[in-house]
């Protein structure tokens, strides 16, 4: 009788707080998940809106397309099937992009014919004579050709005189502009040429010796007839291997 205990007595009071705590701290079998507590108020999380859980984005197109699909026919019920809301979508964007479109090209059409300068504006020059201008380090040639491309005066500096190295001076050159100059009035070209192009090629002292000539006394009567001024100097990418460069001394 010592060893059994002691049974509680009739004044004790039941507390069901102790109970639930109590039966709460038993080990639930493997397998089993626990009873959520009646005390707890917070709702557990949904799977889908939480990110790193499977379905999250499933969700998230999911309510986009909702969203999508919200300006519906006023006729629309809920038994809608989805191909006809799809195909609604689909009517809305078509119609919007075509509107747009249409709206652009009246712009753009409108804009056009309205512009202050048009091609009609722009008078059309006649073909113009080429005087074409390559000066090299060593030498300059100066060829006038008609609108055609047909030679009409083709000289270079040794054509005036000049031997050797004396062909590459910025001297030559500037004779040389004078002296095609003077041929030019001398032949009458002048009531020919209603148009002229400077072409220039190289980077030679005849190319600024050539300038100096048209902006000076010697080119007054050419200066004015010019229309154009073109760089057709050679540009090399990659191609062959270059000269090795020439080393005195």
């Amino acid at each position: 009788l010592a060893d059994q205990p002691e049974s509680p007595s009739k004044t004790q009071i039941h507390d069901p707080d102790a109970t639930t705590d109590a039966a709460a701290s038993v080990k639930q079998p493997t397998g089993q998940s626990a009873l959520p507590s009646k005390s707890s108020t917070t709702p557990a999380p949904d799977p889908l809106l939480t990110p790193g859980r499977p379905g999250f984005l499933e969700s998230i197109t999911q309510s986009r397309n909702d969203n999508a699909f919200t300006r519906l026919p006023s006729s629309t019920s809920k038994d809608t099937n989805v191909g006809s809301i799809f195909d609604h979508g689909i009517n809305q964007l078509s119609d919007s992009s075509s509107d747009s479109s249409s709206a652009s090209s009246s712009t753009s059409s409108s804009s056009f014919v309205d512009s202050p300068h048009s091609l009609t504006d722009y008078p059309q020059l006649p073909p113009a004579h080429h005087l074409h201008v390559y000066a090299t380090k060593h030498n300059t040639h100066i060829t006038l050709t008609n609108p055609v491309r047909d030679p009409i005066i083709s000289v270079s500096c040794g054509t005036i005189g000049f031997r050797k190295a004396a062909r590459g001076t910025y001297d030559a050159a500037y004779q040389l502009g004078a002296y095609v100059m003077g041929r030019i009035q001398q032949q009458g070209l002048l009531a020919k040429i209603q148009h002229l192009e400077l072409v220039l090629r190289d980077f030679g002292p005849g190319r600024e010796a050539v300038s100096k000539i048209l902006l000076g006394s010697e080119g007054r009567n050419l200066r004015g007839r010019v229309v154009r001024v073109r760089d057709c100097t050679r540009l090399k990418f990659g191609g062959t291997r270059s000269k090795k460069p020439r080393r005195l001394g």
